[in-house]
């Protein structure tokens, strides 16, 4: 099973607008370079330690944005990394791959009451619920760009 990464978004401290750019260096053990998690200035950096990526698919939120009547990718959501192709939810305990950096799934990212108020859409929560994407940890990093392929690691040759 593949996907393509579709957008990759971050901050830089919490709550502020999150930023699309056409590619990223995921840091094993860090996350996102660039994205408050990274520098652990993120509105949750204190809980569990699976901050260092968040995905998020395209589908969901094109979903959501379809209820809501929304365009666009709307800031990815919160979440780092726009996947298009791919199931996340049953990755979490499996390991990735987003281009060449090894990633691990580790729990669901469910949306939550921070993200209706940052987004000023009530009702998001439980249009994501199940949908809001997937947490991961980084165990070898690489750069990432819009277009690179996201894979399961058993669908991997190298």
């Amino acid at each position: 099973m593949s996907g393509r990464v579709e957008a990759i978004f971050v901050a830089d401290r919490a709550g502020a607008a999150m930023r699309a750019v056409g590619r990223c260096e995921l840091v094993a053990g860090a996350g996102v370079a660039g994205d408050r998690y990274s520098a652990e200035a993120g509105t949750f950096s204190d809980w569990p330690e699976d901050h260092e990526l968040t995905l998020i698919e395209a589908e969901a939120i094109e979903h959501a944005c379809a209820e809501h009547g929304l365009e666009g990718l709307q800031g990815g959501f919160r979440r780092n990394i726009v996947t298009r192709g791919i199931a996340l939810n049953e990755w979490v305990g499996r390991e990735f791959f987003v281009g060449a950096a090894k990633c691990r799934g580790t729990r669901l990212c469910e949306p939550c009451a921070y993200l209706e108020r940052l987004t000023g859409l009530g009702g998001l929560v439980k249009t994501l619920i199940d949908r809001g994407g997937l947490r991961a940890v980084v165990l070898e990093g690489a750069a990432v760009a819009r277009g690179d392929r996201v894979a399961a690691s058993e669908d991997i040759i190298r």
